[in-house]
């Protein structure tokens, strides 16, 4: 089933009639102009789209860290757009795994403490054998207990990325993930994530610039001007490109 085509109850998030504007009067910014999306469970997706056309907000609004001005999100059956802060909060801690450029990581905890640190503010233990499969997975187990400051770049991210996962979230929202990391680290972060689909079935939306990044994705979804322009099945690098240049083309 194409990824346009989820029904709500295939679909790990979704939203509708999206509207996100910013400002008013001459100085009114139209972030998303009516989205209507849905991203299917067990699948892998990457948004791209030209500076400016909505991509941030789209994941923003979508994962609960913004209002709409108007239309409605899901994850899975709850609509955080019928929620109050309160519940949405909690919905943020309880169903959503979240992944930032930015690793946001606290320096005087340990690798260890960082992945199990919602967790813990949520009063909740962690189910050992998913989180030592993380671990496993992430191949963090020899650098558990060093603190960020001990750990190169794609170590905190592979940490920041175990963090999200340990609460086996329904869906993991990621930011560009990659974009503070070497081509090394980013393939293993992007491996991890890849297998997180296929092994583990995680729902994954990525937004990203990167067509490399975006390849690991089973779908695309391509945004102009607030507005979804496009999408990708079984993307590669060289596919993506063609798409983002008849993008800019048409823009």
């Amino acid at each position: 089933m194409a990824m346009s085509e989820a029904s709500p109850d295939q679909a790990a998030a979704r939203i509708e009639g999206g509207v996100k504007v910013y400002g008013t009067g001459d100085a009114e910014i139209r972030a998303l102009d009516g989205v209507t999306r849905a991203f299917p469970a067990g699948r892998f997706t990457a948004i791209m789209g030209p500076s400016g056309s909505g991509k941030s907000t789209l994941m923003h609004c979508m994962a609960g860290l913004d209002r709409l001005t108007s239309g409605g999100t899901w994850i899975g059956e709850i609509e955080l757009s019928a929620l109050g802060e309160k519940d949405v909060t909690a919905v943020r801690r309880d169903k959503i795994g979240f992944i930032f450029q930015a690793f946001n990581l606290l320096p005087m905890l340990t690798a260890l403490e960082n992945i199990c640190l919602p967790l813990d503010i949520a009063g909740r233990h962690a189910d050992q054998a998913w989180l030592d499969q993380v671990v496993t997975s992430l191949e963090l187990g020899d650098r558990l207990r060093h603190r960020p400051g001990e750990l190169s770049g794609g170590q905190q991210q592979r940490v920041a990325a175990a963090r999200a996962f340990a609460s086996h979230p329904a869906i993991v929202f990621a930011d560009e993930p990659t974009g503070q990391l070497d081509s090394h680290s980013s393939a293993e972060l992007l491996s991890f994530m890849r297998r997180a689909v296929d092994e583990f079935e995680q729902s994954i939306v990525m937004v990203t610039h990167d067509p490399n990044a975006a390849s690991y994705a089973d779908d695309v979804v391509f945004l102009s001007d607030g507005q979804v322009v496009g999408d990708l099945a079984a993307p590669t690098p060289t596919s993506i490109l063609d798409r983002m240049k008849t993008l800019s083309a048409t823009v």
